[in-house]
């Protein structure tokens, strides 16, 4: 899909373990193979060029699509799967992989590890004995600085903006990048949810933060297009402030 797919499992290995690593391989493998749009011969591109139809395609593309048009719903349109005309539902699909394949781990009795999908992560329990999971947030226009560093346990954390992929985000009302924000960053504790959420709220720009402000569980961090950092409320109580 594009990126780099990375696990970092605390737990004491297992046989059980070990084999849910593989198994989590293999699924983002399968991921790829269905839902990679840099891929010709994907269902998902099949099924753009109509090769493909969807009752032909692996189950998981229906639970994708209906998982957006869900985002899509609840952030009044500014979720897209169809950038450009094109269908693409890459802006929940990488969050989605990350999540089953931690639950794939969580679930084989790696209860503390990190999936780190591209630099959007979900981590299950602690990273050692009393220890919170630290995840820094890149500095959109300084490549190597921090502008904040979130810690806790059983967390998602997603960034949407433009300093690693460029205008690679569509606003679906004007159908061209969004103007306002370089960078924003969810957490919450679901990936599929917070990263998907993410992409809709950088489509928003600076309207994101009220939005944002009103959903349960999840606080955001924003950098604007001239340099200013925002963040809810409630962000603050992820950083240890």
């Amino acid at each position: 899909m594009g990126t780099v797919f990375s696990f970092d499992v605390r737990t004491p290995m297992t046989p059980a373990i070990d084999r849910a690593l593989d198994a989590a391989e293999d699924w983002l493998r399968h991921v790829d193979a269905v839902f990679s749009t840099y891929r010709p011969d994907s269902h998902i591109s099949r099924l753009a060029s109509g090769t493909l139809t969807l009752d032909q395609c692996p189950g998981e593309v229906a639970e994708v699509l209906a998982l957006c048009a869900r985002v899509a719903e609840e952030s009044g349109g500014r979720f897209t799967w169809t950038p450009h005309g094109r269908l693409d539902p890459s802006g929940l699909v990488k969050g989605w992989a990350a999540e089953a394949a931690s639950d794939l781990l969580f679930e084989a009795g790696a209860a503390d590890h990190c999936v780190n999908a591209g630099g959007d992560v979900q981590v299950r329990g602690s990273a050692g004995p009393g220890q919170a999971w630290r995840i820094g947030l890149a500095h959109p226009f300084h490549p190597g600085d921090l502008m904040a560093v979130v810690t806790g346990t059983d967390l998602a954390v997603a960034t949407s903006g433009t300093s690693e992929r460029g205008d690679h985000i569509v606003d679906p009302r004007t159908g061209r990048p969004p103007v306002g924000l370089a960078s924003l960053t969810l957490v919450g504790r679901r990936l599929t949810r917070v990263d998907a959420l993410a992409t809709a709220g950088f489509a928003m720009g600076e309207d994101a933060r009220d939005w944002i402000a009103g959903l349960a569980g999840i606080e955001a961090f924003a950098v604007t297009a001239d340099g200013r950092a925002w963040a809810t409320p409630g962000f603050p109580a992820w950083t240890g402030g």
